[in-house]
């Protein structure tokens, strides 16, 4: 077997695991209204034991309602009526020999009123998160000690369910990391001071867990490696914390890292590297005699065995691995990597559950709806349905086609499949995006797709095919404004640059718009040597959606020292020199430039709808041709199009 060790045996405890791959705990907001397990979180779940991991650990899951509701439906762990669901859900884990932990949580500070209907927030202290702007109130000694029951009831609960485990969430900055961590907790009674008042608050949860649910009943703290914040919990620090919970007698500890105020390093974004935070991990377990599970952005199979084989750790973690493709484990085990669907670290998973919406995956849109897509329906009777256009989208449609047995041909105009994603994975950091259009290449080669490269589809060549349907996904072309000037020499398009059609160095750049594209593009341009300004007409830097893409891209374009100008409108272009309006005060700077860069969006290229229309009954749109969006608004409107025909 190619890679042994991932697929050993390990153990918990007593607790045999069949393998080393743990799904850690990600919210999904998949649960009933009422907190149990409804059937799409159980169906969730089943895909991803099914498709081979050994430990499932849950989303958050609410011990109590007064200030820890972390997601509006979120698992909980509270009351008696909600152990039937959590015993099915056990259940149905059990049908593959995979083991499920439930991860016990409160939120503390980390949170907002709204959530818990307009109630302040409350912690170990009074002390605000900056990356949450509520200042929380200090939690009382009853207060404490009715959360440490809790903590306790919840557990007792999920053994009653046949449940395998439990995990406390210790890390993250949540309740019980803030009272552990020195930069949250400054209470002065037995809940804070010392390293061991600290340390109370996990010590009578582990305590009390034990005294109920018994000296076998695993138990799994997840904590920081490094909270990579001022006056937090560093790395030795947290090895001390390791060394005192392992003689507290847990099973196993989950080494994870950051907290809201170090968000880029808990959820990482597309440009961090596979297994960069892994001496984290490595360095606990070397202290520590009980089981490590290694969290560190674990994304292929060789990455995954290396770890397990030379940090000598215990379980890998594979969280958004296992959405991207919950047959991670079957693939991996049977040698087959290229068949992986690779996870491109975009955020939209835990994007679309802050905005409280169901969990969705950019490149897996059964994420979160496995029970509205079960199968693939095989009626296509090998009917030929043209796709105009080999973007993501189109290469989805197609490889959804033909498991319907549909058989689909791609036309694309360009010498490459991917359209704006192949150009959105040239500027530095972006090699995940390569990662799945290779993977997407590969499953319609797989699949017998007939692709026509360097050919631009016509109403003729359609026709002489005489398809039973066609998708039409030609893309966008960038947005070219109406400005005095844009015809100069100097005016480039984003696509121009990352094409690779026109090289620019060491040169005074202005990159004019600061959506992901644009600020890319200004990485990428500064890395040639050039000097570069971004500017933007909107109050802020960066697009709306996650914070952390900006964040983490605002820190290298600094390091860069590209020049960031908010508030500022084009007017006007001339020889060498360009004008920019201060949308405030509406004064108006000239800069002197080489070359300006247009990075204001795209717009839909219809050329071919209406003539298609006019000859075809059938006729769907795909990708940014029905709407300009992001990859995932791109996969899903493929995957859904090719599904439902």
């Amino acid at each position: 077997m190619k890679y042994k060790k991932l697929f050993t045996k390990g153990k918990i405890g007593n607790l045999e695991i069949k393998n080393r791959i743990v799904m850690p705990a990600m919210g999904t907001n998949l649960a009933s209204y009422t907190g149990e397990a409804s059937n799409e979180i159980i169906r969730y779940y089943e895909e991803r034991a099914k498709g081979g991991c050994g430990l499932i650990i849950t989303e958050i899951t609410r011990i109590d309602d007064e200030t820890g509701v972390g997601m509006p439906n979120q698992l909980c762990s509270m009351n008696l009526k909600q152990i039937p669901r959590l015993e099915t859900l056990a259940r149905t884990m059990h049908k593959y020999n995979t083991k499920i932990f439930l991860q016990l949580h409160h939120p503390g500070r980390e949170n907002h009123a709204m959530m818990i209907d307009g109630r302040q927030i409350a912690g170990p202290s009074p002390i605000m998160s900056s990356a949450i702007g509520e200042m929380p109130r200090e939690m009382t000694i009853d207060e404490i000690e009715g959360l440490v029951v809790k903590f306790v009831k919840g557990a007792v609960f999920a053994k009653m369910a046949g449940i395998d485990g439990v995990e406390i969430h210790a890390a993250h900055g949540y309740l019980v990391a803030q009272f552990m961590s020195p930069q949250s907790n400054h209470r002065e009674d037995k809940y804070g001071g010392s390293f061991e008042k600290r340390m109370r608050f996990i010590t009578e949860i582990i305590m009390g867990i034990r005294a109920k649910c018994g000296p076998s009943f695993p138990i799994s703290v997840r904590i920081d490696g490094n909270e990579f914040v001022k006056d937090g919990i560093s790395l030795e620090e947290a090895i001390q914390e390791a060394v005192y919970l392992e003689k507290l007698g847990i099973d196993v500890i989950n080494v994870s890292s950051g907290t809201y105020e170090s968000v880029t390093t808990i959820i990482e974004p597309i440009s961090y590297p596979q297994g960069w935070k892994r001496h984290l991990a490595k360095a606990i377990k070397e202290a520590v005699n009980i089981p490590v599970i290694a969290c560190d952005v674990i994304r292929k199979p060789d990455m995954a065995e290396t770890i397990l084989r030379d940090d000598n750790l215990d379980f890998v973690a594979l969280g958004r691995a296992q959405l991207a493709d919950p047959e991670w484990g079957i693939k991996a085990k049977e040698g087959r990597e290229e068949d992986i669907r690779p996870c491109i670290s975009c955020l939209n998973c835990i994007e679309s559950v802050i905005k409280c919406e169901n969990i969705k995956c950019a490149v897996n849109p059964r994420v979160g709806r496995e029970l509205e897509y079960p199968d693939f329906s095989k009626t296509g009777e090998g009917r030929k349905v043209v796709i105009i256009g080999g973007g993501p989208a189109g290469m989805e449609a197609a490889r959804v086609l033909a498991l319907r047995k549909f058989a689909p041909i791609i036309f694309e105009e360009k010498e490459y499949l991917g359209g704006n994603v192949y150009l959105a994975a040239k500027p530095p950091l972006k090699e995940k995006l390569d990662w799945f259009l290779e993977y997407q290449k590969l499953a319609i080669k797989k699949l017998n797709v007939v692709v026509r490269l360097n050919e631009k589809a016509t109403l003729e060549k359609i026709n002489e095919i005489n398809p039973y349907a066609v998708f039409i996904g030609s893309g966008s072309n960038p947005i070219i404004p109406k400005i005095p000037g844009i015809d100069q020499s100097i005016v480039y398009t984003s696509t121009d640059i990352l094409e690779g059609s026109v090289i620019l160095e060491n040169k005074n750049i202005v990159v004019a718009g600061s959506g992901m594209t644009g600020l890319e593009i200004a990485e990428l341009l500064a890395s040639k040597g050039n000097n570069v300004t971004v500017i933007e007409m909107a109050d802020k830097i960066g697009p709306s959606g996650y914070l952390p893409n900006v964040i983490d891209i605002s820190m290298r374009l600094a390091k860069e020292g590209v020049s960031l100008m908010p508030c500022s409108k084009l007017t006007n272009i001339k020889v060498g020199e360009i004008d920019i309006e201060n949308t405030k005060d509406k004064k108006v700077t000239t800069l002197k430039i080489d070359a300006l860069v247009l990075s204001l969006g795209v717009k839909s290229n219809v050329e071919m709808v209406k003539g298609v229309e006019e000859n075809y009954n059938i006729v769907e749109l795909l990708g940014d041709v029905c709407k300009p969006g992001r990859v995932v608004d791109a996969v899903l409107n493929g995957f859904e199009k090719a599904y439902v025909l």
